[in-house]
């Protein structure tokens, strides 16, 4: 039912765009047929890529997915302009000035303005491409009142929705592995989603040798996300675990005898397996509370049972804050942290806006991010 409803909306929302395109056509009638013709490619481009990939990963289906995942974004831009060009018209009924503007001229006006929008919209997409490829580093630095150790503080490096696939491809991992090792951490973790969804365009890209260059003494850790679980679950886990990164599903382990790192399972394996995850009581039952506690889950929800739990930091992603403007204002209502740092009681928490992206190559609502934590340890 939920595709269906969302193929419903698709379909819908660009029946609109073209409506209102073919009507800014009125002075070029023989530009329509080569329109429309753009408008079908642009509808069919993303789920015939992503159902050609899973058959055969060639340049038709790159191709077809990318056109697909940045019309996403057009189509996006293009119906929120169109529809203040609409409320314009609306507003026109009762104090009419569109004929003046337009001398007269209203197919004009048409062809202008929808020409306008477009370039509006090109401009908007091109500069979210550009701003997605282009991630900051986040530097943070925390304290906790406990020892590890002989350890006086810890250097992690951390991203979330890496969301490795036909999107993020080659280059683009090859800058996430150099910038981490750059920033020399002691300590490496990914907050959920590395793969995107399917572990196919990974594997034909050989994404696994760049991840294999990444380094850190005391390891390099991950937790399941929702799209490790569309991908199959097992399957692209175990590519991850093949290639130095070793996944912590519902697990606790105990780091240089120093420190823990706690890796739930993401919230939506009972949906994806029939099996909930552990609860976080059970997980913990058998560790050294007096020990730092840094845990990685992946869906920020649920923030208080962490802080009641004892963990002193907790890394998650999952929201990309909307990633597209302006679906931000709608993560900050689903969640309670929807991007970046938060304290509850003596738990710290960070909300990652994530490097990758999901569906359009395109952020506009905010930056990509890898973030550096230096975590001091303070009994005292």
């Amino acid at each position: 039912m939920f595709f269906i409803i969302v193929l419903a909306v698709h379909a819908l929302v660009n029946l609109y765009i073209g409506v209102r395109g073919w009507q800014s056509l009125e002075l070029f009638p023989a530009l329509r047929p080569w329109f429309i013709a753009l408008m079908v490619l642009a509808f069919i481009a993303y789920p015939a890529g992503r159902f050609l990939e899973k058959l055969w990963y060639n340049p038709l289906s790159i191709t077809l997915h990318w056109i697909g995942a940045f019309w996403f974004a057009v189509m996006l831009y293009l119906t929120l302009m169109l529809i203040v060009a609409d409320l314009g018209r609306l507003v026109n009924l009762v104090f009419p000035y569109v004929a003046k503007l337009s001398n007269g001229n209203i197919p004009a006006l048409k062809i202008a303005l929808f020409g306008i929008i477009s370039s509006l919209t090109i401009v908007i997409v091109g500069s979210g491409f550009i701003n997605a490829r282009n991630p900051k580093v986040v530097r943070l630095d925390l304290s906790i009142p406990k020892q590890a150790g002989n350890m006086e503080y810890l250097r992690i490096a951390a991203a979330s929705d890496i969301h490795l696939g036909t999107l993020v491809g080659s280059n683009h991992t090859r800058k996430l592995v150099n910038t981490i090792n750059s920033l020399n951490p002691d300590l490496i973790l990914f907050a959920g989603d590395v793969v995107d969804e399917d572990v196919g365009p990974v594997i034909e890209q050989n994404l696994g040798e760049n991840l294999k260059q990444l380094y850190a003494p005391y390891g390099i850790f991950a937790a399941t996300g929702n799209h490790e679980y569309i991908g199959g679950g097992d399957k692209p886990i175990a590519y991850l675990e093949n290639h130095g990164i070793k996944v912590l599903r519902d697990t606790a382990l105990l780091v240089n005898n120093s420190f823990y790192i706690i890796g739930r399972e993401d919230l939506q394996k009972r949906h994806f397996s029939g099996k909930p995850r552990l609860g976080l009581e059970e997980l913990m039952k058998d560790i050294d509370l007096t020990m730092p506690l840094i845990m990685l889950d992946h869906q920020p929800y649920n923030l208080e049972e962490a802080a009641k739990a004892g963990i002193d930091l907790q890394l998650s992603g999952h929201t990309h804050h909307g990633q597209l403007w302006p679906f931000g204002y709608i993560t900050n209502k689903l969640f309670e942290v929807s991007r970046g740092y938060y304290k509850k009681d003596s738990t710290h928490y960070y909300v990652s806006t994530g490097y990758g992206t999901w569906g359009p190559p395109v952020r506009t609502g905010n930056r990509p991010e890898i973030l550096l934590i230096n975590l001091y340890f303070d009994s005292e």
